[in-house]
């Protein structure tokens, strides 16, 4: 999960990996964080884009909504991390249902503000963004992922451009995590995959840990963790392993080697293409196998 612990490793790693000084540091990442172009997809599906309104019980969830042009094909939602919905999510919703999904990327702040909640560039290193997102990152809970969760799946499944016959995925970054199992335990009818990348307190001692809704859950999961995450937290990846062992659910459990928490989107200052790339693969994968 991302705080200033986070910051402080994820400066302190790039400078040792790099070999930089933190005036070198700083200088070089100041305009690191502008959003990078993702590799094309092999085959891309023509798409169409639009932004949405989602109904929700706490109000309108603004949204961006993406398909192929032509038939019908599996839903997947989208939650993004701390920063919220932005250009480089839009691009990975994009990428996503060029290779075949009808791709729902949601504002989780909708209930206090309409996204963007940042500036294009604009990271969580920088306190000035801490300021801004911790306090809607606050505002979020085990519950108000559970009813949005709801809400998303009932808006695909009223989507012609979803094919309602089969399951719905759903990835998340960071505090996005932990969304995608509270989703699959909520709806478990439905929701037949799911991914987390970078994904903070998975595994927690409170009463609404999402490792423990794990037996109401009928998902495949992947979960790419980030390598500083499992050096503070290294016991998480076990029990998370046990207990999807004991429900009888496939999950694939890496730890991800060189990845900072933050390593997918490609407007982090941490980015780490190849490891990233490779996550990507490992979802297209699971959704192929998952999504029937």
């Amino acid at each position: 999960m991302c705080d200033e612990d986070t910051v402080e490793e994820s400066e302190r790693y790039m400078v040792q990996q790099a070999g930089l000084t933190r005036r070198e540091f700083n200088k070089l990442t100041a305009g690191a964080a502008l959003t990078l172009m993702l590799p094309p997809v092999a085959n891309a599906k023509e798409v169409i884009e639009s932004d949405v309104m989602v109904q929700t019980p706490d109000g309108e969830a603004d949204s961006y909504f993406v398909h192929p042009a032509e038939g019908k094909h599996p839903g997947v939602i989208i939650w993004p991390d701390i920063l919220g919905l932005r250009p480089a999510y839009r691009s990975m919703g994009k990428r996503l249902a060029q290779s075949g999904y009808s791709v729902l990327v949601v504002n989780p702040y909708y209930r206090n503000t309409k996204a963007p909640v940042i500036h294009e560039g604009a990271s969580f290193q920088d306190e000035s963004t801490r300021n801004t997102v911790m306090p809607l990152y606050r505002s979020l809970s085990s519950e108000t992922a559970t009813t949005d969760a709801k809400a998303l799946v009932s808006y695909l499944d009223e989507q012609l451009p979803v094919d309602k016959e089969r399951k719905i995925g759903t990835t998340g970054y960071c505090m996005g995590g932990p969304f995608t199992m509270y989703a699959a335990a909520a709806i478990p009818t439905r929701i037949g995959a799911g991914a987390s990348f970078h994904g903070g307190r998975l595994v927690t001692d409170q009463a609404d840990s999402p490792h423990l809704l794990v037996q109401k859950m009928k998902a495949q999961f992947l979960f790419a963790i980030a390598e500083n995450d499992d050096q503070r937290d290294p016991n998480s990846k076990n029990i998370l392993r046990e207990t999807y062992d004991r429900a009888g659910l496939s999950a694939e459990i890496e730890v991800y080697k060189g990845a900072m928490h933050g390593w997918c989107p490609t407007d982090s200052r941490v980015y780490h293409e190849k490891q990233a790339e490779r996550a990507w693969s490992r979802l297209l994968h699971l959704f192929e196998t998952a999504l029937v």
